[in-house]
């Protein structure tokens, strides 16, 4: 057996120099602090009926959202839309086009471009961003905005833009660090140091919490080929006893940053207890060597480095929201950073992309800026939305395609989407109600689709939740036509809302004649 060095581990932020506290700006040295990458577990639930066979499947909690119900673009293998395929139904050109695109951006073949979605309303432009996210998976930046978002007391239109294109471009940095794998044999806490004696307690059967301040001890882990022995300090046993380690458990430790990762308990001791919980799991003892180098990714925004750096104690801004106004000069020192790393090899630049939805709510100052943010060397791909035809452009007396300038439009690919037709609208039908949970009969089904084609999609869409509720009022477990009926009754869509607004002329407060001519025309 050989004794390895002191093993009290000191958490500190992921940077590529020795840091412990996030500073202004980067420090002398030139190193940068970055935000730590821990990825969000999901919330999930279970619920086991004992005593029988019935096992129920494991729900999301997640509520359902007018776009949840999309999973990706529905392109296949040569970039060819089908014609229903992860909950997008119908344009295909959108589609392919968006495809197109995407897949130079997975390849980091494009940045610095503009393209923009432009048809009527209800005709799936936001659906196929969200498609396009899905697509990217999580390690390409997707930032979605809409652009009276911009428009804030906070900060300025300009500062809100260029934080939604630096969140919108990823650095991912390689770094490798040492780390110990293998399965606790004993865990020993010997004494403390303030001078009270303890017996050496071995951690084989429970954890025992010391109040001293001040502990010692040794670990001693194996695998299969070699068994080593380390001096454990006090954070070291908090942190062992934090994750609640007992002999036989495979752990991995970070030397780093301290971190204990619990792998699992090894299959040398599934015999141990005769039972045992439903989140136990068992994993084979690690070979080879016992300290072992490992190359860590991680995947940050320029915008988080921008709020780490920004001030003290930055890191908090980035639970908070509260970033405030960011100084051009730290945003050129990261970036003078980022590029010496992108030469040493050490990062490399992940061009993402920024959705700006309802992009002609944008004024003509905000069009000026990006005109210039596109043409910059670390820009993303954005992606516009609009479903205006000849519109005045905000800020200024001009009319113009889509509400946007000239100059702009000149940047910029435009894509169109066109209405959908009955059979399209009758597969989103579908498709929403497999979402909500929803069974419609198929005479109902046909009213909805009647009802999606004389009103909006939307409209209809949005009546399948509450003709649900009419149906169990009812106790039947299908939303039939009388459902849709009563549920159409009691709300009204646009155009009756707007022949109502004509019969109660008059009687409504600040009522004005002109104003209702122009709605209605």
């Amino acid at each position: 057996m050989k004794k390895e060095s002191d093993l009290d581990g000191n958490p500190i932020s992921i940077c590529l120099a020795n840091a412990s506290e996030p500073n202004t700006g980067p420090d002398a040295s030139g190193s940068i602090q970055l935000p730590s990458t821990n990825p969000a577990t999901s919330t999930m639930a279970m619920k086991i009926t004992t005593g029988t066979s019935e096992l129920r499947d494991i729900t999301k909690m997640e509520r359902i959202g007018v776009h949840s119900h999309i999973r990706g673009l529905g392109l296949d293998e040569r970039l060819e839309p089908r014609e229903t395929s992860q909950g997008l139904v119908g344009q295909a050109k959108a589609r392919k086009a968006a495809g197109m695109i995407l897949k130079m951006v997975q390849e980091g073949r494009i940045a610095g471009r503009a393209m923009l979605f432009a048809g009527p309303p209800s005709t799936g432009k936001t659906a196929i961003a969200m498609g396009m996210a899905q697509s990217l998976g999580p390690d390409v930046p997707f930032t979605i905005i809409t652009a009276s978002e911009v428009f804030s007391l906070s900060m300025s239109k300009t500062e809100a833009l260029t934080q939604a294109f630096r969140r919108s471009i990823g650095v991912r940095i390689k770094e490798e660090s040492e780390i110990i794998e293998g399965e606790v044999v004993e865990i020993q806490i010997d004494r403390s140091l303030t001078g009270h004696d303890l017996a050496a307690v071995s951690l084989h059967r429970a954890i025992i919490d010391v109040n001293y301040a001040t502990k010692t001890g040794k670990l001693t882990i194996k695998t299969t080929d070699m068994e080593t022995i380390y001096d454990l300090g006090t954070k070291m046993i908090d942190a062992l006893t934090k994750e609640k380690v007992l002999a036989g458990d495979v752990i991995l430790i970070d030397k780093t940053s301290g971190k204990i990762t619990k792998l699992g308990r090894s299959f040398a001791r599934s015999r141990d207890y005769d039972a045992m919980g439903a989140d136990t799991k068992f994993v084979a003892t690690p070979e080879g060597e016992i300290q072992k180098r490992k190359e860590v990714v991680h995947t940050v925004s320029l915008h988080e480095i921008d709020v780490i750096n920004s001030r003290t104690q930055g890191f908090l801004a980035l639970f908070a929201g509260d970033t405030g106004e960011i100084k051009p000069e730290l945003r050129n020192q990261i970036n003078g950073k980022v590029g010496e790393w992108r030469e040493e090899g050490k990062a490399e630049i992940v061009p993402g992309v920024l959705f700006i939805d309802e992009v002609h709510m944008l004024d003509v100052e905000c069009f000026s800026f990006l005109n210039r943010a596109l043409e910059q060397d670390l820009a993303p791909l954005v992606i516009m939305a609009s479903n205006r035809g000849m519109a005045r452009i905000r800020g200024t007396k001009f009319r113009s395609p889509h509400g946007l300038p000239v100059d702009l439009l000149d940047r910029v690919l435009i894509v169109s989407t066109r209405p959908y037709v009955d059979e399209e609208i009758r597969q989103i039908i579908s498709i929403r109600c497999q979402e909500e949970d929803v069974q419609l009969t198929p005479e109902a089904t046909d009213v909805l689709t009647s009802m999606a084609l004389q009103t909006t999609l939307r409209y209809a869409l949005n009546l399948i939740s509450c003709a649900q509720v009419c149906a169990k009022k009812r106790k039947a477990e299908e939303v039939d036509v009388e459902d849709l009926k009563r549920a159409y009754t009691y709300f009204m869509d646009e155009k009756r809302s707007v022949q109502w607004l004509k019969e109660q002329q008059g009687v409504l407060m600040f009522d004005e004649m002109d104003a209702m001519e122009v709605f209605c025309h």
